[in-house]
């Protein structure tokens, strides 16, 4: 079963993928964790590593891994000092379980936002978000040889207007599973980050978002 696999052993296996980051020399961890190579060059990646062999879980499997990993993830993210990295998990949740994300990698994700953002959970509907809208999605991996591991935080906040305008004024931001922070908009690793801003584009229709699959959306914010 993939839940097998003890904490320590994930632990280890995530503390290496991060030491590898976006560069994964044949031979390595990587053909553990079944990674794709990286597109273009790590310091100004084209998008995610991608999981090659990811499992098919239902929601049960998906949320009983999650509660298993959730507590250290959520530690071990707050570590990087970011602010949207602290209290996330008790924010409003926008989906029932987690679900595999094509865009970001094949990972099981959860999308959380805060009070400021809780229009996101009219989905299409939610027009512009305000500024001080934080959105996060924190990650994690199950692949089909039973290899589980925490993955990256990712989070958009709605800065004031003039901040960045190809990306709406939203500020990309990544934290590895070890609390490194990969990058964000207009800061620290910015050019690590440009990609989210590239395949949000798409969205602009929508402020820039993207939206949890409709099986999966919370109908009524929880409390």
């Amino acid at each position: 079963m993939p839940g097998s696999m003890s904490w320590s052993r994930v632990a280890l296996v995530a503390g290496l993928v991060t030491l590898l980051a976006f560069a994964r020399p044949e031979g390595s961890i990587a053909d553990e964790v079944t990674y794709s190579p990286i597109s273009g060059d790590p310091e100004a990646p084209r998008r995610h590593f991608r999981v090659k062999d990811p499992a098919q879980l239902d929601k049960a499997e998906a949320g009983r891994i999650y509660d298993e990993l959730a507590a250290d993830m959520a530690a071990a993210y707050a570590s990087s000092g970011v602010p949207a990295a602290q209290d996330y998990q008790a924010w409003l949740s926008a989906n029932t379980a987690p679900y595999r994300s094509a865009t970001h990698g094949r990972r099981y994700v959860n999308n959380y936002v805060n009070d400021t953002a809780k229009a996101y959970l009219a989905y299409e509907d939610a027009g512009r978000l305000p500024v001080g809208s934080v959105l996060a999605k924190d990650s994690f991996t199950v692949t089909a040889t039973g290899v589980i591991e925490p993955g990256p935080l990712f989070t958009m906040e709605k800065m004031p207007d003039g901040f960045s305008y190809v990306s709406g004024d939203w500020r990309y931001g990544m934290i590895m599973p070890d609390g490194t922070l990969f990058g964000e908009t207009n800061g620290k690793g910015s050019e690590r980050v440009k990609y989210c801003i590239t395949c949000h584009l798409a969205q602009e229709a929508f402020d820039h978002l993207f939206f949890v699959p409709e099986d999966y959306r919370v109908v009524e914010p929880s409390e």
